[in-house]
């Protein structure tokens, strides 16, 4: 009996009893690093886009999606301001310039569907100011075409000859029939816009073409 006791002694301190082993199917869980978004592709020029979503900077106040117009009723139902891509790109060049000068864009009318230029032209059928739809739409079908004014950086009105849809001479483009002040401010808006691609319209100061022209939407509305 005593040598199986000094068998089982020698045996235990001579080989050693083995430490557990760590179950190697469990491995510690790896944080996966979350993959940031794939960009965005930039869209053509051609493509109609919300202004404000590449332009953050620039005021928007649609005077044609309340009754805040020469009509007294809104003539469309949406209140984001939509322009085509290569126009949009033009104004963001217009707003560089004039930030620096300690103004920004206040855009009051837009892209407008032909639907909205059929109202506005049986309202108001005079070519001087509104494009007869039945001849050829107004350019703002087209998405390159906007109205739009000065304004203080903190969104404070600027002094312009007029206010929107004046339909008075004032209006037009010869700035020498209202104060000094209205004039060189209009007389800046139309300097930057024209050296930036844009076509002024001799009728109303606020209104200005894109140069690089594109055919008239009538299907496409953006979204309410």
């Amino acid at each position: 009996m005593r040598w199986y006791l000094l068998l089982l002694l020698l045996v235990l301190t001579g080989c050693g009893v083995s430490e557990p082993m760590e179950d190697a199917s469990i491995l510690p869980v790896q944080a996966v690093p979350e993959s940031e978004p794939a960009p965005m592709p930039e869209p053509e020029a051609a493509d109609f886009v919300r202004v404000q979503e590449y332009l953050p900077d620039i005021l928007v106040d649609l005077k044609y999606a309340g009754a805040e117009n020469f009509t007294g009723q809104a003539v469309y139902d949406f209140t984001d301001a939509y322009l085509r891509y290569g126009t949009v790109q033009k104004l963001s060049s217009a707003l560089d310039i004039l930030m620096g000068q300690g103004y920004t864009l206040l855009i009051w009318d837009a892209f407008r569907p032909t639907q909205a230029q059929f109202r506005l032209w049986e309202i108001c059928p005079d070519p001087v100011y509104v494009a007869n739809p039945e001849t050829g739409s107004s350019s703002h079908s087209r998405g390159n075409t906007v109205d739009l004014t000065l304004a203080a950086l903190d969104g404070e009105p600027v002094e312009m000859p007029t206010d929107f849809d004046d339909f008075s001479p004032l209006a037009d483009r010869d700035y020498s029939d209202v104060p000094a002040s209205a004039a060189a401010n209009a007389q800046l808006l139309e300097d930057v816009l024209t050296a930036c691609g844009f076509q002024p319209y001799t009728g109303e100061w606020w209104h200005f073409s894109d140069l690089d022209n594109y055919p008239v939407e009538e299907s496409w509305s953006p979204p309410k």
